[in-house]
């Protein structure tokens, strides 16, 4: 029996020897693929080279890829097959061979390399394609009965709604009778499970446009695919890929955590199978740099897992026990995978956090969801409101597919074309949001007008004598521009840098024969054109014109000043937290820095301080920032971070402070260390699971940030009449003295209080023994509210009491069931409270013995109070 590990080196090696180039896995986020959310087939990252917009390092490769697809995730578990996380065997031919081989090589692997009977396997190919089907039969000796033409639903291959794409060819291992449906149709097509499909030979000859149509590749391609967990429950001989050692360990740690034996229960095995596929597909995910949250790739990532955490609760699983299984999937995929050994402990964490957050939504979710069916008892209504099932998912996190299965377990739905509208309410608001961050009339200069790339000079100097190339207004192309008018303008060469890296554009001016433009931003158009963006502050500019082009030096020298911060950021959280700390998004402007980076939990104030203390360590040694440009394969470039997801090309610019920092970097730099002057820190926070932002100042504008807190300290120094140093001890001394204070009308306040109890108790009435209490009080705030029920609870005894009380033209509400009442008569505080909150126009709820709510209309406190007593009386004589 060959294991998963033997099978996927045995593939790999099989095609070395056929001059493949072997390639580790790419990441399961696509780079610079904004038509794809996650790498989904092993052909994803060759993407540019099979549509000829890049040069592969070798015309013949082959890989073991990382893919995740959800399209089918509520299958999962429920079939032999279905997975979201899965490896697929995969060897690529750009413009080298094509059929031909692409078949041979796939018979030959499979019969002789594995071993497997060629009378057990089978072969579809696109019914157009007549060549793979010559080829099977002459060549292979395939026998025609054998060679099953299909239609392009199934043998017609595409990566997405565009790109590369072309006929396939499929070969299916026939399982036996034992395994099929006992139909005398059943064939390649029948879905019951005996015929599997092992491997998928795609021959890329088109390329699928915007439009719809097909277009010719510049050259043939070969894509195959061969899911390694099918090809191992064939090796194995098992019946589904869960039960191979690809995913077994997973699934018996999962059911030692449940306390349950796999085997014994069908629908236990279901939950089992969703938890150990999603445990390793969030592994790999967040090994991969994707941290859960409620949109794109961090919501698939948060859906999977709490999809996971809600089968660990239909399991009674009450603790905390997705990261055992992560921690297993690192222990079974870190020899392949070295990244999830070395991110084992942020995994950890971050699986833990969510898992702990889940808890809470999970509670506050099903609460709303409680009230929902209560009404549902009421009215008979089946669906949910699409926005009540929106607003859990926006506000709680609580995934849709979460609340549909909670739902469906009560014969019930949700209102999916509501939820769908509140959906797109809320995108439209978020784009009209992000569309006023942006010029009002961006453009592609490059496309529109023919530019050419900018030649950017601002690395070694900050003026240059260029030529303006096209003038922009409104997006329309103008000859010549007046004083006032707001413009872009294109250059042959600039020393502008155009936004980038998180670093801010440069400002400045350029200056012309008959006038000048203001330039307050410089952002950066398709194939590297520079765009300026200004205002023609003085005269008439043209096109053709010969101007100075003059960077903003002291703006330009502050935000330098940030972006060499922030490497030395970078590297001192990194020694301080650990290797896991990744940059995950960043702000460089001449005001200030921020840095948002990966991480568990709010840094401790010792920690501050010390990666305070390292960054200041290089700025005092006044350190050389070497900045150089090398080939990706120099040995200088090795150790040097690059960041998550940013594309680099066969050259790359490198920053390295001393032997503190090395970092791929295309942004601008200050000399030496000593000219940032000073660092700080000046807040700390979280901004989503697992991504903490820190902000920083340097240089003068940290000057005047520190003058400006000395001169508070003193403002406050002079108010409390101290010295800035007795500052602290002054203000403790008031805090006593205020606090002492607040215990004296504390006492006061519940003297009073306590006076009135003895007329409030005489108010009490009696139904059927028990003691009933709804009166309407006056007192300053909720707080004295509960207090004063906490005293007429305590002398009442077995009773139940309801306080109302006018708050600032609105109303508070009490209640208080005894236990005994709760236990033996069945009376409920939150739900007695639910029914009359409503007549006050409010809401509320709460425990069985104790609850609050609030109200807007003090007017109708009476017939609140009064219909209390009256539900009261109803429940004990019924």
């Amino acid at each position: 029996m060959l294991t998963g590990a033997e099978l996927r080196r045995k593939f790999l090696n099989y095609f070395s020897l056929r001059d493949h180039l072997i390639l580790p896995s790419a990441s399961l986020v696509p780079k610079d693929d904004p038509s794809l959310l996650l790498t989904v087939a092993g052909m994803v990252p060759f993407k540019p080279y099979f549509q000829g917009k890049a040069v592969p390092p070798h015309p013949r490769l082959a890989t073991c890829q990382k893919c995740l697809r959800t399209p089918d995730l509520e299958q999962v578990g429920r079939t032999a097959r279905h997975h979201t996380f899965f490896e697929m065997l995969g060897n690529f031919s750009i413009g080298d061979y094509f059929k031909k081989e692409a078949i041979a090589w796939a018979w030959e692997f499979l019969t002789k390399e594995l071993g497997l009977p060629p009378a057990d396997l089978w072969i579809t190919v696109y019914h157009e394609d007549h060549e793979a089907a010559q080829i099977w039969h002459q060549e292979i000796g395939v026998p025609r009965d054998k060679i099953v033409p299909l239609g392009k639903e199934s043998n017609f291959w595409e990566a997405g709604s565009v790109g590369p794409c072309g006929p396939c060819s499929e070969i299916i291992v026939d399982l036996g009778p034992e395994r099929g449906c006992g139909s005398p149709d059943c064939g390649v097509e029948c879905d019951c499970g005996r015929y599997l499909e092992v491997w998928n030979l795609v021959f890329t000859e088109f390329n699928r446009e915007e439009d719809g149509s097909l277009s010719k590749l510049p050259r043939k391609n070969i894509d195959t695919g061969m899911g390694l967990e099918r090809i191992a429950s064939v090796m194995q001989n098992v019946p589904n890929n869960f039960e191979t050692d690809l995913l077994f360990p997973l699934l018996e740690e999962a059911a030692k955590v449940a306390g349950i034996s796999y085997g014994a229960n069908p629908e236990s095995d279901v939950a089992l199978k969703v938890i150990a596929d999603h445990a390793r597909a969030v592994a790999f995910l967040i090994a991969d740099g994707v941290i859960p949250s409620n949109d794109g790739r961090g919501y698939v990532l948060r859906r999977i897992l709490r999809r996971a955490l809600r089968f660990g609760k239909l399991l009674g699983i009450d603790d905390l026990f997705l990261h055992k299984l992560t921690a297993k999937t690192v222990e079974l995929y870190q020899d392949p995978y070295r990244e999830l050994k070395d991110r084992s402990e942020y995994i950890e964490k971050i699986v833990s956090q969510e898992e702990r957050r889940f808890g809470e939504t999970l509670e506050q979710g099903l609460q709303i969801l409680e009230d929902y069916l209560a009404k549902f008892e009421k009215t008979g209504e089946k669906s949910l409101p699409g926005n009540v099932a929106f607003r859990l998912y926006d506000t709680y996190g609580f995934p849709l597919e979460l609340t549909q299965e909670i739902l469906a377990e009560r014969g019930m739905n949700v209102d999916l074309d509501g939820f769908r509208d509140s959906m797109e309410k809320q995108r439209a608001r978020a784009r009209a949001a992000w569309m006023e961050t942006l010029p009002s009339d961006s453009f592609s200069v490059c496309t529109t007008y023919q530019c050419s790339k900018t030649d950017f000079q601002g690395y070694n100097t900050l003026s240059t004598r260029s030529q303006i190339l096209a003038i922009l207004v409104g997006g329309v192309e103008k000859e010549e521009v007046a004083q006032g008018e707001q413009v872009q303008v294109v250059l042959d060469q600039t020393p502008f840098y155009a936004e980038s890296g998180g670093q801010v554009g440069d400002q400045g001016v350029l200056i012309g024969p008959d006038g000048e433009i203001t330039v307050n931003d410089t952002k950066s158009a398709a194939d590297g054109v520079i765009v300026h963006y200004g205002t023609v502050s003085r005269g008439t500019v043209h096109k053709g014109d010969l101007v100075l082009a003059e960077v903003d030096e002291k703006k330009r020298l502050a935000a330098a000043r940030n972006h060499t911060a922030t490497h030395l950021l970078h590297s001192a959280l990194r020694k301080v937290l650990g290797d896991h700390v990744q940059q995950m998004g960043s702000l460089v402007t001449p005001e200030r820095l921020r840095f948002d980076f990966s991480h568990f939990a709010p840094l401790t104030n010792e920690e501050l301080n010390r990666v305070e203390e390292l960054v200041n360590e290089q700025i005092l040694n006044n350190v050389i920032v070497n900045v150089f440009e090398a080939d990706q394969n120099d040995p200088r470039v090795q150790d040097a971070i690059a960041l998550f997801g940013e594309k680099y090309g066969d050259t790359v610019r490198v920053v390295a402070v001393g032997e503190f920092s090395k970092e791929l970097c295309g942004g601008t730099h200050v000399h030496r260390t000593s000219e940032l002057g000073f660092f700080h820190i000046i807040s700390e926070s979280g901004i989503g699971t697992g991504v903490r932002r820190i902000e920083a100042l340097t240089g003068e504008k940290l000057l005047h940030y520190w003058q400006d807190k000395a001169g508070i300290l003193q403002t406050a120094a002079e108010l409390l009449k101290s010295d800035a140093d007795g500052v602290v001890s002054r203000l403790e001394q008031l805090l006593q003295q205020l606090n002492q204070q607040d215990k004296e009308i504390e006492q006061l306040r519940n003297k009073v209080m306590a006076s009135q109890v003895d007329s409030l108790l005489a108010q009490t009435v009696s139904v059927d023994g028990v003691n009933l209490l709804s009166v309407k009080v006056n007192v300053p705030d909720m707080d004295a509210l509960r207090s004063l029920g906490d005293l007429l609870k305590d002398r009442l005894g077995s009773a139940v009491t309801i306080l109302g009380s006018p708050l600032d033209n609105k109303v508070g509400l009490v209640c208080f069931v005894s236990s005994d009442l709760v236990k033996n008569r069945g009376l409920h505080a939150g739900k007695l409270l639910r029914e009359i909150a409503p007549i006050v126009d409010g809401g509320g709820g709460g425990k069985p013995e104790m609850a609050q709510a609030g109200g807007k209309n003090p007017a109708q406190l009476d017939a609140a109070l009064k219909k209390g007593l009256e539900i009261v009386r109803e429940m004990l004589n019924s």
